[in-house]
């Protein structure tokens, strides 16, 4: 318990945020749908810290009143008022502890549900700047420390509030006097803990640094195991793990040395004020200014009187600890979502797929244009290819037709339409991309090939596989399309998976069908029957296709050859091959690459 209030006390220094006190304004704002039971709540706590505050005062008159003079009925009599008392406590505790806590899960489950509705809703450029793993420590990290205080935290502090007033206004009516001997040691404790504290957050932050140094290195190391393995790196990888592992160990053997030394500082604080109330009120007794009973009650109160000291503080760093959390999550939840359609904007009816580029400029970052007045017109049903090096601005031209970002100058036109002014989900519902690395999600291979068509038939779904020549390996699997994919579908072979997405996209039924280095990393076999299959799959649909296999672009109407974001060449393959430019270079380095290793084995 002290380790945690302690490390809460580091991450609240070292987690300060700007303006905490919009943050609160604004949780707390997140409660007011339950005020009923807040209300109820408040009213357990209250219960519950006055039976605290009144148990020792009853244990003192039964000492004076029951126990001195011998009176067996009265001290029966104190007895039973003291156990009612108590269970009365307990009742109120345990039903504020569950109403709080309900009230809390309910704050928390409409959190992560606005996280993720706002996730979905955000546009990529905010995915290209912030690292996944970032996103996901706020949905789950950070709602969890904000779990930890409604839940368990807010009750604490609210209850030990209370208590504390309970007991210091009974303390102050008992005695003044003795009440203000054992405050005296209040300010003691009070520089003991920011002492403490200032330790702590040293030590802690350095807990944090290594046990994150130790998570990502042991992420990266099981996904790069093949590799390590391959390239003999397992010794070392070994070796550089232990120590991190050792770095980690010793920061918290460091950070538990600081814990174990605080907590016998606050007992011995809590004994010299208990040493205080014993000798002043044990003169007051032999002065006769106050009873045995009295001394008694006051003994308990001061124990009692520290706890929730003790407790505040340590729930108080963890509401600071919070409110950071809570701030990156509202960081989250007002991102500006994907730029709205345009008021006036239409949807886009049965599409040709006549695809137009006017003078189009775009840049991720307004200073550094990825793309320079790219100017293009795909007939409805003909097969763009773009081609070029790497970075060159290929996947850029083809993010801008479905509306992932926006041309910063210049327009695309869909059937001579602006894009921006017709409705994204009419016009992303005519287009589907397959990538290079499809992703596929949990669930079976049939759910995974209907994923763009909700309610899709099996039939449906079977005919879009054998269209893609994926219905063989489908078949040929122990539970057909209900086999359950991995993690990325890491229980098929790449190419399988390449297939599979390709049936989800021709599911989908597209006017416009993108295809990002489709065929990259699948093998030559597998390749050339995706070829014929697309070869018929297409007719009549508009194809984007941005390859680094020239061979398989052949056939294509118009290629564009990008460089630097602008169009250096363009025609069809025979054109540019006369041309003799960039792009009949790229080509004969690739046919002498592919056509050297036969000539080797001649």
């Amino acid at each position: 318990m002290m380790r945690q209030a302690l490390e809460s006390m580091a991450n609240t220094t070292a987690e300060k945020a700007s303006d905490r006190r919009t943050t609160a304004r604004r949780l707390i704002g997140e409660l007011r749908p339950y005020r009923p039971r807040i209300v109820a709540a408040l009213g357990l706590i209250i219960l519950s810290a006055l039976a605290q505050a009144v148990g020792p005062l009853i244990i003192g008159r039964a000492i004076d009143r029951a126990i001195g003079p011998g009176d067996r009925r009265a001290l029966l009599f104190y007895m039973l008022a003291l156990a009612g008392v108590y269970v009365i406590g307990a009742v109120a505790a345990r039903g504020q502890t569950r109403q709080v806590g309900e009230i809390g899960q309910r704050v928390l489950a409409g959190l992560r549900e606005g996280i993720f509705d706002r996730l979905q809703r955000l546009p990529l450029t905010y995915f290209d700047r912030r690292p996944v793993g970032d996103l996901i420590s706020r949905v789950t990290n950070d709602v969890d420390t904000l779990n930890q205080f409604l839940s368990q935290g807010l009750t604490q502090l609210l209850g030990q509030l209370f208590s504390l007033v309970g007991i210091v206004v009974t303390m102050t009516l008992l005695d003044w006097q003795l009440a203000l001997v054992s405050f005296t040691i209040i300010p003691v404790m009070l520089l003991t803990t920011n002492l403490f504290a200032s330790r702590a957050r040293i030590a802690f932050r350095r807990t944090r640094e290594t046990v994150g140094d130790v998570t990502a290195g042991l992420q990266e190391e099981i996904v790069g195991v093949r590799q390590a393995q391959a390239f003999n790196r397992t010794e070392f990888n070994i070796a550089r793990f232990r120590q991190r592992n050792e770095a980690n160990r010793s920061a918290n053997v460091q950070a538990t040395g600081i814990t174990s030394a605080f907590a016998p500082a606050i007992d011995v604080l809590s004994t010299l004020s208990t040493a205080l109330v014993i000798g002043f009120g044990g003169y007051l007794v032999y002065r006769d200014r106050m009873t045995v009973g009295t001394l008694a009650a006051f003994l308990i109160y001061v124990q009692q009187f520290f706890r929730p000291i003790q407790l505040i503080s340590q729930v108080y760093t963890q509401a600071q600890s919070s409110l950071a959390g809570a701030e990156r999550i509202y960081t989250i939840l007002d991102e500006a979502p994907e730029t709205a359609d345009a008021p006036d904007a239409t949807v886009l009816g049965q599409i040709a797929g006549g695809i137009t580029f006017e003078g189009v400029t775009f840049g991720y970052d307004a200073a550094r244009p990825v793309l320079r007045d790219v100017t293009f017109t795909v007939e409805p049903g003909q097969t763009l290819a773009l081609v070029g090096r790497t970075g060159a601005g290929k996947t850029t031209i083809a993010s801008l037709i479905p509306r992932f970002y926006e041309a910063t100058g210049g327009a695309v036109l869909i059937d001579g339409r602006d894009v921006r002014g017709v409705t994204r989900a009419s016009l992303r519902g005519q287009i589907a991309v397959v990538l290079q690395e499809p992703f596929l999600f949990s669930g079976t291979i049939a759910e995974n090939i209907g994923y763009g068509k909700l309610g899709a038939s099996r039939e449906a779904v079977e005919a879009a596989a054998r269209a893609t020549d994926a219905h063989d390996f489908i078949s040929a699997l122990p539970q057909g399309y209900d086999t359950p994919l991995g993690e990325g579908g890491g229980n098929i072979s790449q190419g399988q998976r390449q297939l599979i997405a390709l049936a989800r996209a021709l599911l989908a039924d597209p006017r416009i069908l993108i295809l990002d280095e489709a065929t990259a990393n699948i093998d030559t076999r597998t390749e050339a029957t995706i070829q014929r299959a697309l070869a018929t799959v297409l007719a009549g649909r508009t194809s984007v296709i941005i390859a680094h296999r020239l061979s398989t672009i052949r056939g294509s109407d118009l290629i564009l050859v990008i460089e630097d974001g602008e169009i250096v060449e363009r025609g069809n393959h025979a054109d540019l091959l006369a041309l003799d430019g960039l792009y009949a270079t790229l080509y004969r380095r690739q046919f002498r690459d592919t056509r050297a290793p036969s000539a080797a084995a001649d």
